[in-house]
């Protein structure tokens, strides 16, 4: 009889339930639980444990180099951040509404783990992201120009519910990078998703990375439509194992 249970949970890709009947069963020997509330506890933690699964592949594709949380950062060595309302953002309306968030401040001062904690919390919430370091990104939308592929890389990322671009700093940029890195800006606007951003470089700075004025303009006429600025000041916290 096992076995066939066995070879059913297999055919309904029930996973869970094979790994834990035995247990089930003699809670069963002991508690006479009613069938129906003996199913309902299989197919819970069955449920749970798809949860889970489904969880942990999110965070695999969203390809965070280190898994940080807001649980983590070290808050007391950045009392100047308002952790009330870092917390506010964990929440996640800003998502829902597709407002982009950018964080702003010198190097090490934990802008990378603040956002990774955000966007650890959207994928546990059951959304789709993605992170990516500036630098990558901008030779990844480079070399689409070789193979003609810009348009398939720019869909991709705008389908994630939230984009994480790490470390916008100053780059040596081609226009052609900075076109398309307008595009994916202009797609993701337009498709309400939201976009966080890290970087050293104030706003009034970011001509000087993107080269054009009036895409620049643009740029940020779209990036800040609809955003929150989180500005940090305070001393680095590379002496940790928080990152910048």
């Amino acid at each position: 009889m096992k076995d066939n249970l066995e070879q059913l949970c297999s055919s309904l890709g029930l996973k869970r339930i094979p790994a834990i009947i035995d247990r089930e069963l003699k809670r069963a020997e002991k508690e006479s639980p009613g069938y129906s509330d003996f199913l309902e506890h299989l197919l819970r933690d069955e449920y749970f444990h798809r949860c889970d699964r489904a969880t942990e592949a999110r965070i695999k594709r969203a390809a965070i180099p280190e898994l940080w949380s807001l649980d983590s950062f070290p808050w007391d060595r950045q009392p100047a951040i308002d952790k009330r309302a870092i917390r506010e953002l964990a929440e996640l309306d800003f998502l829902r509404s597709g407002t982009n968030l950018v964080f702003t401040g010198d190097t090490g001062v934990g802008k990378t783990g603040l956002a990774t904690g955000i966007l650890m919390r959207a994928l546990q919430d059951g959304y789709r992201g993605y992170f990516i370091k500036a630098p990558e990104l901008f030779e990844r939308l480079l070399a689409t120009l070789a193979d003609s592929s810009s348009r398939r890389l720019l869909a991709k990322l705008v389908r994630y519910d939230v984009l994480l671009v790490d470390e916008l700093g100053y780059l040596n940029l081609r226009t052609e990078q900075t076109n398309l890195f307008f595009r994916l800006i202009d797609d993701r606007y337009m498709a309400h998703r939201a976009t966080i951003i890290t970087t050293n470089l104030d706003y009034d700075q970011w001509r000087r990375l993107l080269g054009s004025e009036h895409l620049t303009k643009a740029l940020l006429d779209r990036i800040r439509h609809r955003c929150i600025t989180v500005a940090i000041e305070g001393d680095s916290l590379r002496s940790t194992t928080q990152p910048g």
